[in-house]
């Protein structure tokens, strides 16, 4: 749809600039009509002066308008209009842009809250003290080609950021060409800091592999050397062997089970699943180890079919993760408590809760905010003794940010601890 703009009185038709005028003429008419009975004007002249009115009347007069019009626009600087001041501010990313000498000529809020110093026609350099941020801007400035640097930031938190500044050509107020520096800032904090844990998570799993590929190896030397005919050492070494294999299998299970969770994490599960049956499943399925850690496992679950979108075999093994660190890592208490809470409609709460309690020394508040962080552990040498991969949290918090639920865990030393497993209810997913 194609829009009009305004015309100019000097456009208009003559039938719009005769409707306007119509009282003036008139007026001159009926004036010039009254002095001509009275003999004071001959009609001749009379219908040269309304003439003259009437040309006045529809002739547009528009060259002092247009005049002072050149001359406002000349004294405004095409690069200081709110044109260029909306496009500055619009900039999701911080932004300054500065003339040839360095001064601030328009910056967004962003750039204004990551450095409060800048102000508008002011050097950006008394304001930038970063010294890679003043080497690019002044090589940038002498040369008018576009500069990059990389600084980190200490105020207030530690932040990588990267500064970009480009030379952007702009027109003069005389119909010439300036070019003025425009600067944007990234932030480079999350790239880093998942370059970081990429690297922390190849180390701690080439770390765990070889640990157990150590152990083998060392073994089978010696049961093809100095125990080869020793039945009782070989049997031994064969069960510390079958140990090593079974951790160094169940830890690369854990990894490609936390690679597929990651990788499907933006992928919400659409299938709607009862949550007791697992529940069941996976306290059964742990009866054997409850025994031998003498543990008693209780289970609080209601008598109705508790429904969520889910998958089935990430579910599965979430609670078993749950559940088998509470017979591993709380065996001291005695027992286990599993319990499903199903909100009420009065209550306002929109989560099921499954809660997975041990009675065993707990854990100090120091560990807690980092227990769902990959290969951490409150005790090294337990957690391997019990075969532990330090995964198995990491995986329980994946399945639960993929469900759209969370993980809630609450410990007191020596009084236990609580990890709750929070799933929104089947309504709000089919509402969302």
């Amino acid at each position: 749809m194609a829009i009009d703009a305004p015309s100019s009185p000097s456009a208009q038709p003559w039938s719009d600039r005769l409707r306007h005028s119509t009282v003036i003429l008139i007026a001159a008419a009926l004036a010039l009509s009254v002095v001509v009975s009275l003999g004071e004007l001959s009609v001749m002249r009379a219908a040269t002066v309304f003439l003259c009115i009437a040309a006045a009347a529809l002739i547009p007069w528009r060259l002092h308008d247009n005049a002072a019009s050149r001359d406002d626009t000349r004294r405004v600087n095409p690069v200081e209009s709110a044109a260029v001041a909306a496009v500055v501010a619009g900039m999701p990313d911080p932004a300054v842009l500065l003339d040839r000498a360095g001064r601030v000529i328009h910056l967004n809020a962003a750039a204004a809250q990551l450095a409060p110093a800048l102000r508008k026609n002011e050097l950006a350099q008394f304001a930038l003290r970063s010294p890679e941020i003043i080497t690019a801007l002044r090589e940038s400035i002498a040369t008018t080609e576009p500069r990059r640097a990389t600084y980190l930031d200490h105020v207030p938190v530690d932040r990588w950021m990267e500064l970009i500044i480009t030379p952007v050509p702009v027109p003069t107020s005389f119909g010439g060409a300036d070019k003025c520096m425009l600067m944007t800032f990234h932030d480079q904090t999350p790239l880093r800091r998942v370059e970081e844990m990429r690297a922390d998570f190849v180390a701690n799993a080439s770390h765990e592999l070889r640990t157990p590929l150590a152990a083998l190896s060392g073994f089978i030397d010696t049961l093809q050397g100095q125990a080869k005919d020793d039945p009782k050492a070989r049997e031994r070494f064969l069960g510390i062997m079958h140990n090593q294999a079974t951790r160094m299998a169940r830890l690369i299970d854990d990894l490609l089970s936390l690679s597929r969770v990651e990788l499907s994490a933006h992928v919400r599960p659409d299938t709607l699943v009862d949550l007791l049956p697992i529940i069941f499943q996976v306290a059964d399925g742990l009866e054997p180890l409850a025994r031998e850690r003498q543990v008693e496992v209780e289970t609080h679950l209601p008598e109705t079919p508790v429904m969520i979108a889910g998958d089935r075999e990430e579910l599965l093994r979430l609670f078993e993760n749950l559940i088998e660190n509470a017979l591993k890592y709380g065996a001291s208490g005695g027992r286990v408590i599993v319990s499903l809470t199903v909100p009420a409609a009065t209550d306002g709460t929109q989560e099921i809760r499954v809660l997975v309690r041990d009675f065993g020394p707990g854990i100090a508040p120091e560990h807690l905010p980092r227990l769902t962080e990959r290969f951490y552990r409150v005790d090294v040498g337990d957690s391997r003794s019990q075969g532990g991969t330090g995964l198995g949290l990491s995986l329980v918090k994946h399945i639960l940010n993929r469900h759209r639920g969370r993980l809630l865990i609450e410990s007191v030393p020596r009084q236990g601890a609580t990890f709750t497993a929070c799933f929104p209810q089947v309504k709000t997913l089919t509402q969302s």
